[in-house]
């Protein structure tokens, strides 16, 4: 048997601009990547008053994703600092509207027009 981990079904781009940092996602947010991604956008929050999540690159979430994204908006949300959405793909903006979800998020349309 070998000691080595599966590679991830997503990974993480962060980049800080001003007071705003930007999380592009690639890959699946889905069980088995979910307390990764918590983590990683978790320790930002403290350190921000926006975070927003660039979806563009995110091919899949599932519900155990969708709950992820529910408890960093509830984290975010008590420490003053706003999640914010971008570049949501269709299965993604699907899922977000079957569970009544959309209107949780502020999303940000593809030229930074506030949508929603």
């Amino acid at each position: 048997m070998s000691d080595e981990k599966p590679a991830s079904p997503l990974t993480l781009d962060i980049e800080h601009t001003g007071h705003t940092f930007v999380v592009k996602c690639h890959g699946k947010l889905v069980a088995g990547s979910c307390d990764f991604f918590y983590n990683e956008v978790r320790q930002l929050v403290p350190g921000t008053k926006k975070i927003v999540l660039d979806l563009s690159d995110l091919t899949r979430m599932d519900s155990m994703g969708l709950g992820t994204l529910a408890r960093l908006y509830v984290h975010a949300k008590s420490a003053n600092c706003r999640l914010e959405l971008t570049h949501i793909g269709k299965q993604i903006r699907e899922l977000l509207g079957i569970t009544n979800m959309w209107q949780v998020f502020g999303t940000i349309g593809e030229h930074g027009i506030k949508m929603g």
